[in-house]
């Protein structure tokens, strides 16, 4: 599968979401958290179980995403010797309200540094 391979190549940081936002862990301003997620590669997904892959864009207050280049992964119902399918989307906006899980491609590095906690 493309997309686990995709995800087993490198590191992702886990976005939290809840009633008041979108948070990255341990980042204390939400303007340096967006932008230290622009154009970054980002999974996104959505609550009728499809992910998106594709290079964050913008998020607006409410919480909604865009991205850019994005690919669609859903599973097929259908017996076939792939049991992801995917396609190919290009600009899409995610609502908040559909977003299950949202993880963000980064360095080993950044998210050590990004999950160290000052003592």
């Amino acid at each position: 599968m493309a997309m686990e391979d995709d995800a087993e190549k490198s590191s992702y940081i886990k976005v939290e979401s809840s009633e008041e936002g979108t948070t990255i862990l341990n980042s204390s301003n939400p303007a340096t958290k967006v932008k230290m997620l622009l154009f970054r590669r980002m999974l996104v997904g959505v609550s009728d179980g499809r992910f998106f892959m594709g290079s964050f864009h913008c998020m607006d207050k409410q919480g909604n995403i865009i991205l850019q280049d994005a690919v669609e992964y859903r599973s097929t119902r259908r017996s076939s010797p792939s049991p992801m399918e995917q396609r190919c989307l290009g600009l899409i906006l995610i609502p908040f309200s559909c977003r299950t899980s949202c993880h963000v491609d980064c360095s080993i590095e950044e998210q050590l540094s990004l999950l160290f906690l000052p003592g």
